[in-house]
């Protein structure tokens, strides 16, 4: 018989991988709470009329497309099947898609409520999404995001407020992280500057892999996408600034003095930097100049953030974007927001070893099946330990006393109840501590002090 298997690009997760995806989602989702941000799904399908053509001609490629329901084939003549290419023949028998990230849908759904939605409206969305991409390690066709986005307001201070919440997740999680800042208008404001204005593009995309390949390497890049080895002098002194914050912003404003919207990005970004740390964040802020993330997409602020204790690409990101509503025809409406990658930090709190015991646990307490007569003395028992906020269990058969404490041990539970005719006589329990092997014969009260201690 067949093995059954999963499509690629897929996973299954065990019960202790659920427990520690968990733990993640609902750190990050008590973080957003404690900041006013609200909870909203969209569904797993949308129109390929709101999918197509926003992600580029590469991410149309990539979407993965649902079969009209019924017979998919009716409306279609045998000239067409022979004669149209696969892409137009797909129009015809698949009118819906897997969504292949959450902005998109997120401005579908302010465009469709926009008069219910109380501006600005902070939202936040933990769902998965689908890419029909090549599978390797560490990328998947089915995977999670974690977004949230306040949109409807051009203040700084929403950018501050993403900031803090990074930062508090991320102590929560015990990880020590570097988050990088930069802005899309002092990236412009360079370009301005070494005089190549219309190849911004180039030049970030290029000075955006320092990291990975070094300068050598780069200036190799923007040599070959036509800047002039003048302006790649001129450049030089930006690639590698050092100093603080504040020498860096100051240097900065000095050498792209000409250029209005570069400015512009000096003084925004002083104003993000300048009020974090009147808050006061756990980690260090680092304003890096050739951070450039999704470019067509952003317009002004730009984070990234890195874990410093394990190599691990960014493990959470963003910016702000001026024209989120506008492919639906909504103008001008300016927004910013930040992306969990739980995939990445599941791996780091792996490598770390960062699991806190109880959100990997699952039940607490396990009652010992001794027959009938001491399933009826232990059930109300159980009964009293949930009561309590402990999980527990009764092993639902009188199974051989080795086949239930293996089971125990299995699942790692911490304590064992044994009541048999000793312990029903003196209205007591056993309670036997499965970590030191210590037991001892104890009434209900002292059971629960024992296993809260």
């Amino acid at each position: 018989m067949n093995k059954p298997s999963i499509p690629k690009g897929t996973r299954d997760f065990s019960p202790v991988e659920m427990a520690k995806r968990n733990y993640i989602f609902n750190t990050i989702k008590e973080v957003y709470a404690l900041y006013g941000f609200q909870q909203i799904e969209t569904p797993a399908m949308e129109t390929l009329q709101t999918l197509m053509g926003k992600y580029g001609e590469e991410g149309d490629k990539l979407l993965f497309k649902v079969l009209n329901s019924g017979d998919f084939m009716s409306k279609v003549s045998k000239e067409e099947v022979e004669n149209d290419s696969s892409l137009r023949l797909a129009t015809k028998i698949s009118e819906k898609g897997l969504r292949y990230d959450l902005t998109v849908p997120f401005a579908r759904y302010v465009v469709m409520h926009r008069d219910e939605l109380q501006m600005p409206f902070k939202r936040y969305q933990i769902q998965p999404v689908w890419r029909a991409d090549r599978p390797q390690r560490g990328r998947y066709r089915e995977f999670y995001q974690c977004d949230a986005d306040i949109v409807g307001s051009d203040s700084l201070l929403n950018e501050v407020e993403l900031m803090q919440i990074v930062d508090k997740v991320f102590t929560k999680f015990g990880i020590r992280v570097q988050i990088k800042i930069n802005n899309r208008k002092i990236l412009a404001g360079i370009a301005e500057y070494i005089g190549f204005p219309d190849k911004m593009i180039d030049i970030t995309v290029a000075i955006d892999k320092l990291e990975k390949i070094g300068l050598e390497a780069v200036n190799n890049e923007l040599k070959a996408n036509g800047i002039s080895d003048e302006a790649i002098e001129n450049l030089q002194p930006i690639l590698s600034l050092s100093g603080t914050n504040a020498d860096k912003l100051n240097t900065i404003a000095e050498v792209i003095a000409t250029s209005e919207t570069g400015l512009k990005g000096v003084e925004e970004t002083r104003y993000i930097i300048e009020k974090l740390n009147l808050v006061g964040l756990s980690n260090e802020i680092e304003l890096d100049l050739t951070l450039a993330r999704g470019l067509n997409y952003y317009t002004g602020a730009i984070f990234e953030v890195k874990a410093l204790d394990t190599p691990m690409g960014s493990i959470t990101g963003g910016g702000r974007y001026d024209n989120l509503t506008g492919i639906f025809g909504m103008p001008g409406l300016s927004g910013v927001g930040i992306s969990f990658g739980a995939d990445r930090i599941y791996d780091v709190l792996n490598t770390l070893d960062l699991y806190p015991q109880e959100a990997v646990d699952s039940t607490a307490v396990l009652f010992i099946n001794f027959g009938e007569k001491e399933v009826e003395y232990c059930l109300p028992l159980i009964n009293k330990v949930r009561e309590a906020g402990y999980s527990a269990e009764l092993y639902p058969d009188s199974a051989k006393m080795k086949k239930q404490m293996a089971y125990a041990n299995a699942k790692n539970i911490a304590f064992v109840v044994l009541a048999g005719e000793s312990e029903m006589a003196e209205g007591k329990v056993t309670l036997k501590n499965m970590i030191t092997g210590e037991q001892s014969l104890v009434s209900v009260g002292e059971m629960l002090e024992k296993i809260n201690s």
